[in-house]
């Protein structure tokens, strides 16, 4: 009595599967890493729109002081000096002023200095240990 037995070979479905769930947290890595990119592009545009907003509008008052200056007005805030030397400044933010220094004579004006200056405290920053020029040993 022979049997004949025939040999079927097994499904190889252990592959296909390792495979696709491979692909697929890939494809969820790659959608978080998008995700986080927008999320930080959005914080910066945000920033850098809120600073040109500050500067424009210190821009815009500070043009209108001058335009009081030149009309012989001498507004709140600006400091005179001998001839015709105005110095006076706007805020663009909580950080950052607009100084403008002005010579006036009649209705002709040069500007001398219109900058962006900080005004907030430096703060060194010691939290790296950074070689100071002795041994690298310690004693």
């Amino acid at each position: 009595m022979s049997e004949k037995r025939t040999f079927s070979p097994p499904v190889v479905v252990g592959a296909v599967s390792l495979l696709t769930i491979f692909a697929v947290l890939c494809l969820t890595v790659f959608a978080l890493l998008s995700l986080s990119t927008v999320q930080a592009d959005q914080r910066l545009s945000d920033k850098s729109f809120a600073a040109v907003e500050g500067y424009y509008a210190a821009d815009c008052a500070a043009e209108e002081i001058l335009a009081q200056l030149r009309a012989g007005e001498i507004p709140a805030g600006v400091t005179a000096y001998e001839g015709g030397l105005y110095r006076y400044g706007c805020p663009i933010s909580d950080t950052q002023t607009l100084v403008v220094e002005v010579a006036v004579e009649d209705t002709d004006y040069t500007i001398i200095r219109w900058q962006a200056r900080s005004t907030a405290d430096w703060v060194a920053d010691d939290s790296l240990p950074v070689w100071n020029g002795g041994s690298m040993q310690e004693e």
